[in-house]
């Protein structure tokens, strides 16, 4: 608004990204129509059910307002993250910030694992740095070192600030593995094989239209050993710290390893068959679980521990299909901009947030971790790093002036 008021110009941005978004709201706002026929009520009841498509009205009104909040801040970023000055300051703030937070995660696992901030302390949580899910903040972790790991596999940094990245990747990997998240180790290695993957790809185009300097096989050999020695030093540094993080991601032996995921995921399945194109409303997973639920009813689930599940279920086909959308439009654009810029430091930032996102897709596979606020919005910045068109100046050799004898 106060750009708006300076310059009296009001920018919107066209990116065909921000559809997908705007589908689940208009989904959400049809779940509220009073069109879901009538329900059964007890007599003991003084009000009368709601015949709304969605099983619980009221939580989805606030998935509507929190998804036309999310919409608002993408098209923002996608406005104003613009320039390369701009991007710089934002990868360079994300670093900062990731390293920090994995730093003071790392200290208060050693010190206080169930104390918030050293402070209060919790038995119905596990807190992480700031995140009261450890699991989420392994997610956040994921996003963080993805965009750093870009920035050193593709040579994207100058010399004298590759160190201080090394040090950042290393803090940021051992918080990861420090949260025992299962999923957040898997992810990781995801992000890594990505990586590895996309700047192979890259050099071999550039071999075969002859712009490579160097024997790409020698390059390619040095980026897979480099992955393999990252995931052995933290593997080794977490080991010498305290091993017991090693050993939950690793523990299998418990009677169901998945944690109850897999009675989850079969409850989803049958609210999906009753659902199959509406869904039973955003944010509604918790109130549709209870009938299908044939455990004791002690423990409250009100995510399925699996995004896609829970999608199906809360917006049914048509929900999944915004999804597909959104990341098959992220990969096109994201792609798009890592062949076609000539900035050795603007493809490493797409290449890297292209990563963090994909690392965040995995993780999805088993966990909830874009249901928390913070993640979501830092998943929609690195979308926005990802895909962003930033016209940087062309640099010309200046002619040398030879002196004729």
């Amino acid at each position: 608004f106060a750009d708006i008021w300076r310059t009296g110009e009001f920018k919107f941005s066209t990116s065909l990204l921000q559809l997908p978004i705007l589908g689940l709201i208009v989904i959400g706002l049809l779940q509220l129509l009073p069109i879901g026929g009538d329900r059964a009520v007890s007599d003991l009841l003084s009000i009368g059910a709601s015949n709304a498509i969605s099983l619980d009205p009221m939580s989805t009104k606030f998935a509507i307002i929190k998804l036309v909040v999310f919409l608002t801040y993408f098209a923002v970023a996608l406005v104003y993250v613009n320039s390369p000055e701009r991007i710089r300051k934002v990868i360079y703030t994300i670093i900062i910030f990731g390293a920090v937070m994995a730093f003071i995660g790392v200290l208060q696992r050693l010190a206080s694992p169930n104390f918030i901030y050293g402070m209060r302390e919790v038995d119905y949580a596990t807190p992480f740095a700031s995140y009261v899910n450890q699991h989420h903040f392994a997610a956040f972790m994921e996003m963080t070192i993805g965009l750093t790991l870009g920035l050193l596999f593709g040579n994207s940094i100058e010399k004298d600030k590759r160190l201080l990245l090394v040090i950042a990747v290393i803090l940021m990997g051992i918080a990861i593995i420090f949260t025992g998240s299962r999923g957040g180790f898997l992810s990781l290695v995801g992000v890594i094989a990505f990586l590895v993957l996309a700047n192979i790809n890259l050099r071999q185009k550039k071999s075969e239209a002859g712009e490579s300097g160097s024997s790409p096989l020698k390059r390619n050999l040095t980026l897979i050993g480099g992955s393999v020695l990252l995931i052995a030093v933290l593997l080794t540094s977490v080991i010498w710290l305290g091993e017991g993080s090693v050993r939950r991601i690793g523990d299998v032996s418990q009677p169901d390893f998945t944690n109850g995921r897999l009675h989850f995921w079969g409850v989803s399945l049958q609210i999906i068959r009753d659902h199959p194109v509406f869904g039973a409303g955003l944010e509604a997973f918790g109130v549709a679980y209870t009938k299908y639920d044939d455990w004791d009813g002690n423990l409250r689930v009100e995510q399925a521990h699996n995004d896609y599940l829970q999608i199906l279920a809360d917006a049914g086909i048509l929900g999944l299909v915004f999804i597909c959308g959104f990341i098959f439009l992220l990969f096109k654009k994201s792609l798009n901009v890592i062949n076609d810029s000539a900035n050795r430091f603007r493809r490493g930032v797409a290449i890297g947030s292209l990563a963090g996102c994909f690392g965040i897709l995995v993780h999805s596979f088993f966990d909830f971790p874009l249901r928390t606020n913070a993640n979501m919005l830092f998943f929609l910045l690195l979308v926005v790093l990802a895909t962003a068109t930033i016209h940087y100046p062309k640099l010309y050799r200046k002619p040398r002036l030879v002196q004729a004898s």
